[in-house]
């Protein structure tokens, strides 16, 4: 099936479309934050409560606060991280994707606006541009060559990012220093000045769960039907990235 397949995505338009679209986030969530030891609640049933809220079509006040605001800052994560994304890879993969991530992200916004507008307040998420990773007084990205590190470096800080937003959100504790420091020796790894081994355990560990985000593009593969050669490609790279960390 040829890439564009993906753009298929792009029919989505309701809660309900998007049900299968966010459970896959949920989940990765939970994985992350459980796998990292922190304490997530009743996140499990929240996960739930969303995608039967979704897929019937429930907004606002039909919904409980907490699952409200976990959709709504799932979904605006999604819609942010795109084009920030697209920023740092080659124009030639870059130039094609920007107006369906685009539309993508109005798309996405637009749901979580209905989720959001039922709870008192919910910030919205900013992810890092190339230019904001500096490394050797330089954007770090033009230390990092090929088009595979360059993929896996902009995912290693952006869904970093994410799960920092996402969490905060739905009030699982990460610890601030943690995020700084993974970032940090990230940076340190992907332009050469720290071999996989000088990762301090506890990042190494971090990124290799946010790593597991190649589940989170499969199931979402799977989930519609794509057979996307893009997600594909997304998949790999992730799951190279995911060994490399887990790796003894």
């Amino acid at each position: 099936m040829p890439p564009v397949s993906v753009f298929s995505l792009l029919r989505a338009r309701t809660a309900s479309d998007f049900a299968d679209w966010f459970r896959p986030g949920g989940e990765y969530l939970l994985r992350v934050a459980d796998g990292m030891g922190f304490h997530t609640g009743d996140l499990p049933g929240f996960i739930d409560e969303a995608e039967t809220a979704m897929r019937a079509g429930r907004t606002g006040a039909d919904v409980a606060p907490a699952v409200n605001r976990l959709i709504a800052a799932d979904l605006y994560a999604d819609a942010a991280f795109g084009l920030p994304f697209l920023e740092w890879t080659p124009v030639w993969y870059e130039l094609p994707l920007t107006p369906p991530v685009a539309y993508a992200e109005w798309r996405l916004r637009r749901v979580a606006d209905q989720y959001a507008a039922a709870i008192d307040h919910v910030s919205l998420p900013r992810f890092s541009r190339p230019d904001d990773v500096v490394s050797r007084g330089a954007p770090a990205i033009e230390s990092v060559s090929g088009f595979a590190d360059r993929f896996a470096f902009a995912d290693a800080i952006l869904h970093l990012e994410w799960f920092d937003y996402v969490a905060a959100e739905c009030g699982i504790g990460v610890p601030p220093e943690l995020i700084a420091e993974t970032r940090s020796q990230t940076v340190g790894y992907y332009v050469g000045d720290l071999a996989i081994e000088d990762l301090d355990p506890t990042v190494r560990r971090l990124q290799y769960l946010l790593f597991t985000d190649d589940e989170w593009v499969r199931a979402v593969d799977e989930r519609y039907g794509l057979g996307s050669s893009l997600l594909s490609v997304w998949e790999r790279v992730c799951r190279r990235e995911r060994e490399r960390f887990g790796g003894v």
